[in-house]
């Protein structure tokens, strides 16, 4: 376990893309882009034990998941069964849905997952034009970043990236975090925070707003909220899995921009 787990932070140290955040959105980009791009290296960093994010259950304790159409596309790629409402979609249980998902993305031989572990900064590099971009992610064990106030210094790890998808959700104890980082830095305007609950309008805005915020730094899903005052969505995941389909083509169209940029200044 110790060889095999040291191997693999070994070579995943320099990847081609990092995603921070594995619940629906998150992978469900890491499933997007790994499938169409095998040639990529792409590790996926979740703060939590567990992976799946807010999406074992549909809401309130229910079980059942409602996703709103085009959705219902992305479960066919899967594999999963739903009931058919007209403008939405049912699966029986959350858990169906992201179980399945979880489990083809970490079959994927070109996707490593790092779980209990925290991104803590981001790795920021200034062109000779003066121009900020992300170029990787400062990560400890999550146990050990909880502890930085009573402990003495912990020193972190880095992975370098060409591109970073940040799908963390919303602000949180770990939510939104690049987010906030990146303003905390000046990278970013003040956040403006999350509006009141309209589902309709929050699917449609956090699928349409999924794009590279920073160079180098896509944002995806409700951490999106958090930069654009986007509504808050409630128990609805379709725009969850579409972000993450978004997301993975908005890494496509800026990765190889990135990836010049950053050999040019090893």
């Amino acid at each position: 376990m110790t060889s095999r787990y040291f191997a693999d932070l070994d070579k995943y140290c320099e990847s081609d893309v990092v995603i921070v955040g594995a619940g629906s959105c998150g992978l469900s980009a890491a499933w997007t882009l790994a499938t169409s791009r095998p040639d990529l290296k792409i590790a996926i960093v979740e703060a939590n034990v567990s992976i799946g994010g807010g999406c074992f259950l549909g809401g309130q304790l229910f079980s059942a998941m409602v996703m709103r159409k085009p959705a219902h596309i992305f479960l066919q790629d899967l594999g999963i069964e739903y009931e058919d409402e007209g403008d939405y979609v049912v699966v029986k249980h959350a858990a169906l849905f992201i179980t399945t998902l979880c489990a083809k993305v970490l079959a994927l031989p070109n996707v490593k997952l790092f779980n209990a572990t925290a991104v803590e900064d981001l790795i920021t590099r200034r062109d000779a034009s003066g121009e900020v971009r992300v170029a990787g992610v400062v990560t400890n064990w999550t146990l050990v970043t909880m502890h930085h106030h009573d402990q003495s210094c912990m020193d972190p790890n880095t992975i370098n990236a060409h591109v970073v998808l940040s799908t963390t959700g919303h602000d949180g104890p770990f939510g939104a975090f690049c987010v906030k980082r990146s303003a905390e830095i000046g990278l970013l305007e003040k956040r403006t925070g999350m509006n009141g609950l309209d589902m309709n309008l929050a699917e449609d805005a956090i699928v349409k707003g999924t794009r590279e915020i920073l160079p180098g730094l896509v944002v995806g899903g409700m951490e999106l909220a958090e930069v654009d005052g986007c509504n808050r969505m409630g128990p609805t995941f379709g725009a969850m899995a579409l972000s993450g389909v978004k997301a993975a083509e908005s890494i496509l169209q800026v990765y190889d921009v990135r990836k010049e940029q950053n050999e040019s200044s090893y």
